[in-house]
């Protein structure tokens, strides 16, 4: 999908791991912090989950930017019960209306965040570093 600009996946406010495709010239203007989109995508889904009585939240727009989300769940190794894991994207507006390509967005990264959430179900997820080799995952599977 020529669209999306990132991909990335976040856990209890932390970034577990991201791939960026194309740099938005906001990001090389701001310097945006990986971890502060983190907390602000858990944020923004604890809020619409409590306001909204566990609806989630599919995207939001701002300006050419789409910022879609995909929520599952999983267990992590200190947890009893499943918890909320998020895949986000930023992708490009185009003359496409958002919806089609939210619905094209998830059709393309169902499949990885379904590996994802396979392969590390259960882990522990403090260990940052062991998420770097899906990283070449993604890019494979996206690009």
């Amino acid at each position: 999908m020529k669209e999306i600009y990132e991909l990335g996946i976040v856990f209890r406010g932390f970034v577990l791991i991201n791939h960026v495709f194309r740099t938005l010239s906001i990001q090389k203007e701001m310097k945006s912090e990986k971890d502060l989109r983190g907390a602000f995508i858990s944020a923004i889904n604890t809020f619409v989950q409590t306001a909204f009585k566990n609806n989630s939240l599919e995207y939001l727009e701002s300006g050419t930017i789409l910022f879609i989300f995909k929520i599952a769940e999983i267990h992590s190794h200190d947890s009893i019960s499943k918890e909320p894991i998020i895949l986000y994207g930023l992708v490009e507006k185009t003359k496409k209306s958002p919806e089609k390509l939210v619905k094209k967005f998830f059709e393309t990264v169902n499949p990885i965040f379904e590996l994802f959430i396979q392969r590390y179900n259960g882990k522990n997820f403090t260990e940052a570093n062991q998420f770097e080799s899906f990283k070449k995952e993604i890019r494979a599977f996206i690009e």
